[in-house]
């Protein structure tokens, strides 16, 4: 696992409220099947802003973006975050 899925999957413990542990999800698994909810994904938004220095842009304001693990990642990337392998 990459420092950044490991931040991802720590600030989406801290701020997902996830019924289930993100340990047990796999990248693709559907977050919001596994219980995040619209107003923790703003909440998971905002501190991923702070955790990565970043700033989501109004394009990225959409469900699909806060999907998964790997949604979320391909965001990031998309927005300069590097990505180091495994």
């Amino acid at each position: 696992m990459s420092d950044v899925d490991a931040t991802i999957r720590s600030v989406l413990d801290a701020h997902g409220r996830l019924p289930v542990s993100v340990l047990t999800l796999k990248d693709d698994d559907d977050l919001y099947e596994s219980g995040l909810s619209s107003h923790a994904s703003v909440n998971v938004m905002l501190a991923l802003e702070d955790e990565f220095d970043i700033e989501f842009p109004d394009a990225l304001l959409r469900k699909g973006t806060f999907e998964s693990v790997s949604a979320i990642r391909s965001a990031l990337e998309s927005l300069g975050v590097s990505i180091a392998p495994d």
